[in-house]
């Protein structure tokens, strides 16, 4: 579906992005779950940055900026970066790939018929993927399908798109550039916590993983929810009973907060932990097999939760 010429992604580049992740995934965070009871209320879609303005048309920018809410938690800039990688956001002198996909934002129109519908404001009747309005709407409800609903699983989704790693990567690059970095309020580690927790998100389960920075290729329960607080600038025990009894409890019949550590088994047998991060999921590495992924926290053997951190002005 790309008509770009595939990026060459070099080792020093590699170890670079490896370096930004979280402070990716911090702007992330923000903009994937607006929305989704996170941070309902506090901050919206992630501003246009001055690059966005001097690289894209008005008029596809606009679109980019209707089409996003229509999937909740999708940020624009990601749609923008997607109409950016594909064609230019339109400029593409045929737009039209090897592969047969078609217009502004790439569509085989096999695939343009399963996500035309319905029609958006604006659109065509017949919608076609000619059409920058049909087609910015069509890509939003791909990614939505695939993934990028409240943010569950972005890297899915964008992979959905074109079946290639370094397009995720490249997309992600862009979609950077073009959304204004929003500075986490002060005395929110939690937040920080979440962030860096959300850029695991598809690593496998490993027993005894504590995840890249160590050189282990994945997390287990508490290794997650340990290098999450770590990268916080919070100290953690390693095992799951540990970090239940070394932080404090959140009484019983009290709202979670995002960033509370939420437990399974009993005290003796704590055997699972994850990271609460709002409107009843959790971001947890659950079991062999498994990979890091978000969930509903309530399970039936729930025990309680834990503060490792006060949440000012909450």
């Amino acid at each position: 579906m790309n008509i770009a010429v595939r990026a060459a992604i070099g080792v020093a580049a590699a170890v670079l992005a490896l370096m930004a992740i979280v402070t990716a995934a911090v702007t992330a965070i923000f903009n994937q779950f607006t929305g989704a009871g996170l941070l309902e209320g506090l901050f919206g879609p992630s501003a246009v940055s001055a690059t966005a303005r001097s690289d894209i048309p008005p008029r596809m920018l606009a679109l980019y900026q209707r089409a996003a809410p229509t999937c909740p938690g999708l940020d624009w800039s990601v749609l923008a970066a997607i109409g950016k990688v594909e064609t230019d956001h339109g400029r593409h002198p045929t737009m039209v790939s090897s592969a047969g996909a078609v217009g502004p934002m790439q569509f085989l129109p096999s695939t343009f018929v399963l996500y035309a519908h319905p029609i958006p404001p604006g659109g065509k009747k017949p919608p076609t993927p000619w059409d920058p309005t049909d087609a910015v709407y069509a890509a939003a409800r791909l990614l939505c399908a695939n993934g990028a609903r409240h943010g569950k699983d972005l890297y899915r989704a964008i992979y959905a798109y074109n079946h290639a790693d370094w397009y995720v990567r490249k997309v992600r690059a862009q979609a950077k550039k073009y959304a204004t970095t929003p500075t986490l309020p002060a005395g929110r580690p939690a937040l920080k916590a979440i962030a860096y927790a959300r850029a695991q998100i598809g690593l496998p389960y490993i027993w005894g993983g504590n995840g890249p920075a160590a050189g282990h290729a994945g997390f287990d329960c508490s290794g997650l929810t340990q290098a999450a607080y770590r990268a916080a600038g919070i100290r953690l025990p390693r095992v799951a009973e540990a970090q239940y009894h070394a932080t404090p409890k959140v009484p019983r019949g009290q709202r979670l907060r995002p960033g509370d550590l939420v437990f399974y088994g009993r005290p003796g047998n704590i055997h699972h932990v994850g990271l609460y991060i709002g409107n009843g999921k959790m971001i947890d590495a659950p079991y062999t097999g498994a990979r890091v992924r978000i969930e509903p926290y309530r399970k039936n053997d729930y025990w309680g939760a834990t503060r490792p951190v006060r949440l000012s002005g909450r």
